[in-house]
């Protein structure tokens, strides 16, 4: 098997879920641009992140909004914040576009 390639297993390693964005802050600390987002992951409780999103998202306009967050991931230390999760979504020209789901569903739902 070619070592680049990713199984089932490995897939099931990442806990991808949704959350509701219910805090956003500016981050004026960080390096490049970005919010302090705080999402409720339902029983996975609530988590922080940086997020470069200014570009394209107001803090007024992300609240109660559902994305999805990669939780299981190793906190990461950014500036005097520590984040717990990554926000997912695509680079554009414009900015980065957040992953969410289409339609709402329970606060952490399992991507699958």
């Amino acid at each position: 098997m070619d070592e680049s390639l990713a199984d089932w297993n490995d897939f099931q390693k990442l806990v991808l879920v949704a959350g509701t964005v219910r805090r956003v802050e500016p981050f004026p600390q960080a390096r490049h641009p970005a919010w302090k987002l705080w999402v409720d992951f339902g029983p996975y409780g609530e988590k922080k992140t940086s997020a470069q999103i200014t570009d394209l998202y107001a803090p007024q306009a992300l609240l109660g909004v559902q994305i999805l967050g990669w939780i299981n991931t190793a906190p990461k230390q950014i500036g005097p914040m520590r984040s717990q999760f990554l926000l997912t979504g695509f680079h554009t020209d414009a900015g980065v576009v957040i992953a969410k789901p289409e339609r709402r569903v329970p606060d952490g739902a399992r991507l699958a």
